[in-house]
């Protein structure tokens, strides 16, 4: 068993994506486990009540909550300062993470949702993302000139609700929110946390993340 923290995790999971960036800015060390969400293997499933990635095994408990994940990093170290954030911060992750995403839901997999009107549930989200636009004007993040929690944990719903239909998506009139996004997907941490590692397998090497042990 490691003695580091156990980090289980899907590549392309936008809530696996923001603990990653927290436990990457927090520069705490893990062992990061990824896996295939069609195929989680047992050792994930008997340390996740919830069986839903992320999940940071620690020696006492397991946290499967992302947001939880991500402030127990930077409880850990926070070099960037990033919990250094007012209380509308947080009101905006409780809308991402809520209505926001409800409705990005609806609008990705409109096909599992047939009595509802797609453009409707289109419609709800993007009064989300105007309104991050409007907060954005004259300021580089949401909650002004420096980065804090609530664009670590926003920014890969945004992507991954532009990724719906990117040309849609850039032709609307918010070119702030457009400008942010583009900054954070073309940024470093970005790169560093979307490295792609084979999937665990009991017996496997540990794959270290987010400290000075990473490769």
């Amino acid at each position: 068993m490691t003695n580091h923290p156990i980090l289980w995790t899907f590549r392309r999971c936008p809530y696996a994506m923001r603990a990653r960036l927290a436990v990457r800015s927090a520069g705490v060390t893990v062992e990061l486990r990824e896996i295939l969400l069609k195929d989680k293997p047992q050792a994930f499933l008997e340390a996740s009540p919830s069986a839903t990635v992320p999940a940071l095994q620690l020696s006492n408990r397991v946290i499967d909550e992302s947001l939880d994940v991500m402030v127990w990093a930077l409880k850990q170290s926070d070099p960037q300062r990033l919990l250094d954030m007012p209380e509308d911060g947080w009101e905006l992750i409780v809308a991402n993470d809520g209505p926001f995403k409800t409705a990005l839901d609806h609008t990705k997999y409109a096909i599992r949702f047939p009595d509802l009107d797609v453009e409707a549930e289109r419609g709800k989200a993007a009064a989300f993302l105007m309104n991050l636009n409007e907060r954005l004007d004259g300021q580089a993040y949401l909650c002004g000139d420096i980065e804090t929690i609530a664009d670590l944990a926003i920014a890969p719903f945004v992507r991954q609700f532009a990724n719906t239909d990117s040309n849609w998506f850039v032709a609307q009139p918010w070119s702030d929110l457009v400008a942010w996004l583009n900054r954070f997907t073309q940024g470093s941490a970005f790169a560093a946390i979307m490295t792609k590692y084979v999937p665990w397998s009991d017996g496997d090497d540990p794959v270290w993340f987010g400290g000075t042990n990473q490769g």
